[in-house]
């Protein structure tokens, strides 16, 4: 398992910073972990299942876009905002 950690700046909040964690097999279609923190709180997640079936996105396709998104890399750079609710 990897882990890369992320500090954002969500565009609902620019000038709040939160921590991103994503811990990710090698093949991310058997699935990863987020946590998000704003050094008060923490958050979790893992299951992306259901996320991909309720905005009816082929499985593959929705893990592609999450990992452009989640995790850094020029192909990602400056394309991918993050709001916080």
């Amino acid at each position: 398992m990897e882990k890369t950690l992320n500090r954002i700046h969500p565009v609902s909040d620019p000038q709040a910073t939160y921590f991103l964690q994503v811990s990710w097999e090698k093949d991310l279609g058997a699935g990863f972990g987020l946590l998000l923190s704003d050094c008060q709180y923490a958050w979790t997640g893992t299951d992306i299942s259901r996320e991909a079936a309720d905005i009816e996105m082929d499985r593959e396709k929705y893990v592609e876009e999450l990992r452009k998104a989640l995790i850094p890399g020029a192909e990602s750079a400056g394309k991918y905002n993050f709001v916080i609710t």
